[in-house]
């Protein structure tokens, strides 16, 4: 098995995320019924970035030019095979609370616990600014939210409503630092 590196992304190497095969086979998914959160089958392929690549790139960039860390995971060629961002912003009225933006890890490089390293990497980096929480706002894919429980996410005490409203349907989820 290829060994990966880890290391922080510079805003130069930003476009190599289009080289990450982000598509995503979405069997099931979280979504709101009668005031619940149930899942509900969806059988759906969502064969590109979620918003289109342009966006996720704009974003990647905006969060190292504005003092937040991108972390990459390389493969022994170089290749990008995944990559998270951390955003340096400190939001929350009872806690403070930064926004683990983006984490994406190439289709074929998964379940081999890239996400979890990267996962990590973000949370070791809010801790050294000092907030109480990472913010997740996570696509509601089953497979997604799972992945977050795992790392030991819960739903959000204090739901940012700003995320909220920008896609009901997305799990608004905190991990404790």
């Amino acid at each position: 098995m290829e060994s990966v590196v880890y290391r922080e992304m510079t805003i130069g190497e930003a476009e190599q995320i289009n080289d990450i095969d982000a598509s995503q086979y979405i069997k099931k998914a979280w979504r709101e019924f009668e005031g619940k959160r149930v899942l509900i089958d969806l059988d759906y392929n969502d064969p590109t970035w979620p918003n289109g690549y342009e966006e996720h790139l704009k974003g990647l960039k905006k969060t190292i030019q504005d003092g937040g860390k991108a972390f990459g995971a390389y493969g022994e060629d170089g290749s990008l095979l995944g990559f998270a961002t951390v955003n340096r912003e400190i939001f929350g009225e009872h806690f403070s609370h930064v926004l683990l933006d983006q984490m994406f890890i190439s289709r074929s490089e998964r379940g081999r616990g890239i996400g979890r390293s990267l996962f990590n990497l973000c949370a070791e980096e809010a801790r050294t600014w000092g907030v109480d929480k990472l913010y997740i706002c996570a696509g509601s894919a089953e497979d997604t939210i799972a992945f977050y429980r795992r790392m030991g996410c819960v739903d959000a005490v204090e739901v940012n409503r700003d995320f909220y409203e920008s896609d009901p349907r997305d799990m608004q989820l905190e991990y404790s630092l």
